[in-house]
């Protein structure tokens, strides 16, 4: 094998070693450099799903949807039961692991949906 054949074969492979599992997309705007991973998966099913939550849901209805929480709180404030479950919408941190910040709080205070996001868990969390 002579050298230029040599050296396209390395190319070649490395490229393949380097791309495998990934997805190049050309749109109007330019390239669109995505993986093919579970948690972009989870996140893209977690926001579709969480489109269908509606105040007033009762917890069965919410899990139902959502499915089982990343993470779940479960407090009294001003004797109510608040209960939150964390389900991951975003990406943060490239670590591999999902944190709280990766996730969208719903709120349920007596087994009921009473908002989600960051205000709703912060006005849910104050004692």
């Amino acid at each position: 094998m002579n050298k230029r054949t040599l050296l396209a074969a390395t190319v070649a492979m490395a490229l393949t070693v380097n791309l495998s599992g990934c997805i190049v997309a050309v749109d109007k705007g330019g390239w669109d450099y995505q993986t093919n991973s579970d948690w972009e998966k989870t996140q893209e099913k977690n926001r579709r799903h969480l489109e269908q939550v509606e105040l007033g849901m009762a917890l069965s209805q919410v899990r139902t949807i959502m499915g089982t929480a990343d993470f779940n709180e479960l407090h009294q404030n001003d004797g109510a039961q608040v209960q939150v479950l964390f389900y991951r919408t975003h990406r943060s941190h490239g670590d591999g692991k999902t944190s709280k910040d990766e996730c969208t709080p719903i709120v349920l205070t007596d087994g009921i949906v009473t908002g989600w996001g960051d205000t709703a868990y912060q006005k849910a969390v104050q004692l």
